[in-house]
C-alpha cells in the first residue's frame, strides 16, 4: 500500500484498539472513521489482493455474513466486520485490523452497496432480500433494488448470488443487457431462501403490473418477470446443491429462516471453489452473532435475544421463539426509525396464550397495538423487572436495534 495508506491502517487499528481498551465499544466504527480521514482511499487500498464477498439486504445479512464467513474458512484466513458495523468505516476498520488476509466476507448496509461495490471490486455479491425499514430516513423499497440495479449495471463482472424468491432482488439482479453501452448481465446463482413476507413484493417493480403467488412460484402478470429455477435451495432440514446432493445442516442457531442463511452462505462459499461438503460441519460452530440468538442464565431463567427491526423480521422472530414468556422492547431512537406505525403491519396474535411483558422507549405504542391485536400484557420499567416478573425457565426476548443494545448491556454485552 502508499505510505500514506499505511500510516491511515496502523492509526485505524491503535484507535479501535483504545476504544475497546476504554471500554467505549469494539471500535468497529471509530477506528474506520479516522483511518478514513487520514485516507479517503483507505477501504480501497486495504481490499486490494483479497478475494471479496459481499452480503446485502435488508434482514438476515449479520448472520449470512458469520455463517459465510465460516464457509469461506475452509480456505483460510477471512476477515469480517462481525460485529455488524456495515457501512465504509465498519469495512475499513475490519479490513485494517484483519490485516493480510486472502479472503474477505463483509455485510453492506444496503444504502451503501453501490459505494462499497466500487471501492472493494468484490468477486460476488449476495442479495438476500428487500423490504421496508425506517422509512422515515431510508428508501422506499422499489428504490432500493433501483439503485442495486443500476449499481450491477456499473460492475458487470461480479459474480452474483440471489434471492429467487423475492421480486425485487430478482429485478435488481438482472439490470438489462446494452451493448451499445458495453453492459452485458451478471453472472447470476440463485438460491431460495423463501419469502414469508409478501406485503412489499405485490406490485411488479418493472412494469407496475400485480405480482400473483402460487406455491414457492411467482410472476408478474404483465411483463416477463417471473421466478427463476434456484440452484441452492432448502429441503426439509438441509441445502440441496446445484448438482443435486443433499446436505444435511446442523445449526445451533433457530429458526427456519437460519437454513436459509445457512443455503446462502453455502452458495457464495461455492464461488470461492469451497465444496458444500467441506463448509456444512463449519456452519453448526456459529452459536451466536453479535448477540442475536445468544443465551443468558440469570436468576434461574435462560434467556434468549432476538433482534427484530421491522415487520419481516419481527415474523421471522415469532417463529423461532419457544411459547414461553416473551418481553417485546421497542425504541425509536435514530438508528431505529423515529416512526413506529409500522407496528400497525406486524400481527402479533401468534403472542396470544403466552406471558408477554413490555418495555422501551415506546412500550405505550407497542401497548397499542398489542390491545388491537386482543393480546394482552403486562408493562414493565426494566429489563431487571421484567426477569423478576417471570418464573423460572425460558424467557424470550424480542427487540429493536437499539432496545437490543440496551438489553444486550444489561447482560454485559453478550456476543
Amino acid at each position: 500500500m502508499p505510505l500514506r495508506a499505511k500510516v491511515a491502517s496502523s492509526v485505524s487499528r491503535t484507535a479501535a484498539a483504545l476504544s475497546r481498551a476504554a471500554g467505549r465499544g469494539d471500535g468497529s466504527v471509530i477506528g474506520g472513521w479516522i483511518g478514513l480521514k487520514i485516507d479517503p482511499d483507505l477501504l480501497a487500498h486495504l481490499s486490494t489482493g483479497r478475494a471479496i464477498a459481499l452480503v446485502s439486504g435488508t434482514n438476515g445479512k449479520t448472520t449470512t455474513t458469520r455463517l459465510t464467513t465460516a464457509a469461506v474458512g475452509v480456505l483460510g484466513r477471512v476477515a469480517t466486520n462481525s460485529f455488524g458495523a456495515n457501512m465504509p468505516t465498519g469495512h475499513t476498520s475490519a479490513l485494517a485490523k484483519a490485516g493480510s488476509t486472502p479472503y474477505a466476507v463483509l455485510e453492506v448496509d444496503e444504502h451503501y452497496l453501490a459505494q462499497v461495490l466500487e471501492a472493494t471490486d468484490p468477486h460476488v455479491v449476495a442479495l438476500l432480500n428487500l423490504s421496508r425499514d425506517q422509512l422515515d430516513r431510508a428508501k422506499e423499497v422499489a428504490m432500493m433494488a433501483q439503485l442495486w440495479r443500476a449499481a450491477l449495471v456499473r460492475h458487470p463482472d461480479v459474480r452474483v448470488v440471489a434471492n429467487a424468491d423475492d421480486p425485487m432482488v430478482v429485478w435488481a439482479a438482472c439490470p438489462p443487457a446494452d451493448p451499445a453501452q458495453g453492459h452485458v448481465p451478471p453472472h447470476v446463482t440463485w438460491f431460495s431462501a423463501g419469502q414469508r413476507w409478501h406485503d412489499d413484493s405485490w406490485v411488479c417493480p418493472e412494469c407496475g403490473s400485480t405480482i400473483q403467488r402460487s406455491g414457492e412460484q411467482w410472476w408478474c402478470t404483465g411483463c416477463p418477470l417471473r421466478r427463476p429455477e434456484p440452484q441452492w435451495t432448502v429441503e426439509d432440514d438441509g441445502v440441496l446443491d446445484p448438482t443435486g446432493a443433499w446436505h444435511k445442516i446442523q445449526l445451533q442457531l433457530p429458526g427456519k429462516v437460519n437454513l436459509g442463511n445457512a443455503a446462502t452462505a453455502l452458495a457464495v462459499a461455492a464461488e470461492f471453489g469451497v465444496r458444500p461438503v467441506d463448509a456444512v460441519s463449519r456452519l453448526g460452530t456459529v452459536t451466536s452473532v453479535a448477540g442475536r440468538y445468544a443465551q443468558v442464565d440469570r436468576d434461574g431463567r435462560n434467556i434468549r435475544l432476538l433482534l427484530a427491526k421491522n415487520p419481516a423480521s419481527w415474523l421471522e422472530a415469532f417463529d423461532m421463539a419457544d411459547v414461553a414468556p416473551t418481553l417485546l422492547s421497542i425504541n425509536a431512537r435514530d438508528p431505529d426509525g423515529l416512526d413506529t406505525s409500522w407496528l400497525f403491519d406486524v400481527d402479533f396474535s401468534p403472542l396470544a396464550g403466552r406471558q408477554v411483558l413490555i418495555t422501551g422507549d415506546r412500550a405505550y405504542d407497542l401497548a397499542v397495538r398489542l390491545d388491537v391485536n386482543g393480546v394482552p400484557f403486562r408493562h414493565v420499567r426494566t429489563f431487571d423487572e421484567a426477569v423478576r416478573a417471570v418464573p423460572p425457565g425460558r424467557l424470550e426476548v424480542i427487540a429493536n436495534y437499539t432496545a437490543f443494545q440496551d438489553i444486550r448491556a444489561e447482560l454485559d454485552r453478550v456476543n
